[in-house]
């Protein structure tokens, strides 16, 4: 089925990802297809596959699948990953991604550290998109012991739950409902944010198409955004997720950086014979 497709396994602050290289050989993957390659049993295993393709008008376009095989629109982490590899090729350390959600600009600021720029945030609910007009600053929502989140997009839709408990919080139990919630059309990634102080987030986000990850970039952006509409907090903080700390800064020109580390895992090859049990 992939004969002997190459790969590249990387992850950012814990959010993995199976990156495939199509600039110069294209490569179509169908959902069914993509959803073996994320699989962590039976494929690669990651919580999205990115496709790097040639653009005219940046460094890079990127395509991202989630784990289920969907299309997303934004995926930091993995805009951080994919700007680590280009600047390898090139020594550059300033970087622009084309994606679905827009272009987005990205520099080296150390060592396997890399900030991206996530563009600006909308709040409108036709944007995010929601069923029907209302509140985004405290939507009509609850389950369980959480309700009235704050909704955004970041290329993607986002709804942050703001909790004082987040240890006890069954995430993987309302998670899927809420992703799935009649008031998102197109389903939505769930945070649930804990505030520890005006410049520190503890966050935990239930991603669309791939269920609870270890860090989630837009997710993190999301949650900072929300939390200063709410008076929460500044417009920078450290973001604590369960697979490592992101940096995300809201600046005054309504743009949000994205900074975190990045990492390569391991390089490979399908075997010529991979397909379905």
């Amino acid at each position: 089925m992939f004969d002997g497709l190459a790969f590249l396994k990387m992850h950012g602050a814990g959010n993995d990802f199976v990156v495939l290289d199509a600039r110069a050989h294209a490569v179509s993957l169908t959902q069914s297809q993509a959803a073996l390659l994320a699989d962590r049993r039976r494929g690669i295993g990651c919580d999205q596959i990115i496709l790097i393709e040639p653009a005219v008008d940046a460094d890079a376009t990127m395509r991202i699948l989630n784990a289920d095989g969907s299309e997303s629109g934004a995926c930091g982490n993995a805009t951080r990953c994919v700007a680590a590899l280009l600047a390898a090729e090139t020594g550059a350390r300033h970087l622009s991604i084309r994606t679905i959600a827009g272009l987005l600009s990205a520099e080296i600021k150390g060592p396997n550290l890399v900030e991206v720029d996530m563009g600006e945030p909308s709040f409108e609910w036709s944007a995010i998109p929601l069923l029907e007009p209302m509140d985004t600053l405290s939507l009509r929502l609850a389950m369980g012991p959480v309700e009235k989140p704050a909704a955004c997009s970041m290329g993607n839709p986002h709804a942050t739950f703001f909790v004082d408990d987040l240890q006890h919080l069954q995430v993987e139990s309302i998670g899927p409902a809420l992703e799935r919630a009649r008031i998102f059309p197109e389903r939505a990634n769930i945070g649930f944010a804990r505030i520890d102080a005006p410049d520190q987030i503890r966050l935990r986000v239930w991603e669309r198409g791939a269920g609870l990850t270890l860090a989630c970039g837009s997710g993190a952006c999301a949650a900072l955004v929300n939390a200063h509409r709410r008076g929460l907090t500044h417009r920078r903080a450290v973001v604590e997720m369960d697979g490592g700390s992101l940096t995300i800064t809201w600046r005054s020109d309504n743009h949000v950086l994205l900074e975190g580390p990045v990492a390569s895992i391991f390089a490979g090859h399908l075997a010529d014979d991979f397909c379905p049990l």
